[in-house]
């Protein structure tokens, strides 16, 4: 990753934390039963070099398709790491790591180099791409967080957002659809959001990228394998996941 494409997003990001109330948004992420929504929150300047490096890596989108539950493409972090240097140096930006620390007031940190989900884009681009309702549930020892970042909209596709789900406190759920437009960040505690993406239309297209941070990186060797199997089968295939993890094991 060069210098300038660092220093770049690490001054953007600053200028886009200044403008912020940062005591209202912790408060609304709280409120929210840690949840935060931010429409067209990242730069412009960063936005349009993500979405150069999205058009980069298109040739490297691995589909799948798992009956009643997702249908889409995926890239792992091991391409991004070799090919979209502005995605990771907004994934490893020491000023946005801390202000999500200090919004969820945990101590969050990168996953591991050998986690491909733990920045990653995914490409909805064919009539019926979806993913079903779920929690990103973490198979480390401690918890895991999850941003979503908007880069590509031209699609009627939403993210289902269903807060307070199962709270043990009797709160009444709520529902927000979200258009995920260039720019637009969501952060929510993986355990906490119950979330989909509704079905693709005709002629549409929907790709965001999703960074995770974890409070504990380790995991059991049990997990571990149940968490590379899910993600071979399930987003990228066997070939990517095993040998980018040998890759990053030998690095």
């Amino acid at each position: 990753m060069s210098e300038s494409t660092t220093t770049v997003v690490a001054d953007e990001i600053e200028r886009a934390l200044g403008g912020l109330d940062f005591d209202e948004v912790k408060k609304t992420y709280w409120n929210q039963n840690e949840f935060i929504h931010l429409e067209r929150w990242l730069p412009a300047a960063i936005v349009e070099r993500m979405v150069a490096e999205v058009e980069r890596v298109r040739p490297a989108v691995h589909r799948n398709y798992i009956p009643r539950h997702k249908k889409g493409g995926s890239v792992s972090y091991y391409t991004l790491v070799e090919q979209a240097p502005t995605i990771l140096a907004l994934y490893r930006a020491p000023a946005f790591i801390r202000f999500l620390a200090n919004v969820t007031g945990q101590p969050l940190q990168p996953c591991p180099e050998s986690d491909p989900h733990s920045c990653a884009l995914y490409f909805y681009t064919e009539p019926g791409d979806h993913i079903g309702f779920h929690f990103d549930t973490s198979y480390y020892k401690g918890s895991r967080y999850t941003v979503l970042v908007g880069l590509i909209e031209r699609s009627s596709s939403r993210l289902v957002c269903q807060l307070f789900k199962d709270d043990p406190g009797g709160r009444p759920l709520v529902e927000l659809q979200l258009a995920t437009h260039p720019g637009t960040l969501v952060a929510f505690n993986g355990d906490k959001l119950w979330h989909a993406i509704t079905p693709l239309g005709e002629h549409e297209e929907r790709v965001s990228l999703t960074l995770e941070y974890v409070t504990d990186p380790s995991m059991s060797a049990v997990k571990r394998l149940f968490s590379n199997l899910k993600d071979s089968f399930a987003y990228f295939g066997l070939k990517t996941v095993f040998a980018g993890r040998a890759r990053t094991v030998s690095r």
